[in-house]
């Protein structure tokens, strides 16, 4: 699988993921993949201060990010404030 066909593959299982996100307040966005191993995503809204966002994070994002892409090992999310 080239880079940008997981890529599309990635952002197909986070369009999954989404409606449940945005029904609470949230959003999601993919910042990069790494090594084609580690997805990094920012959460948005709600969901950035969300006492569960790292139940979320592990239990929903990258769960259905491995259900469509197995090779990925982790997903992390990158807080507004730890960009660059």
């Amino acid at each position: 699988m080239t880079g940008q066909e997981l890529r599309r593959t990635i952002e197909t299982a986070l369009d999954e993921i989404r409606p449940f996100l945005k029904s609470d307040g949230g959003d999601i966005e993919l910042l990069s993949i790494e090594d084609d191993s580690l997805v990094k995503v920012q959460l948005m809204g709600t969901c950035v201060d969300c006492t569960v966002n790292q139940m979320t994070l592990k239990s929903g994002v990258e769960m259905t990010i491995k259900k469509h892409a197995p090779q990925i090992k982790e997903v992390v999310n990158v807080k507004a404030d730890q960009l660059a």
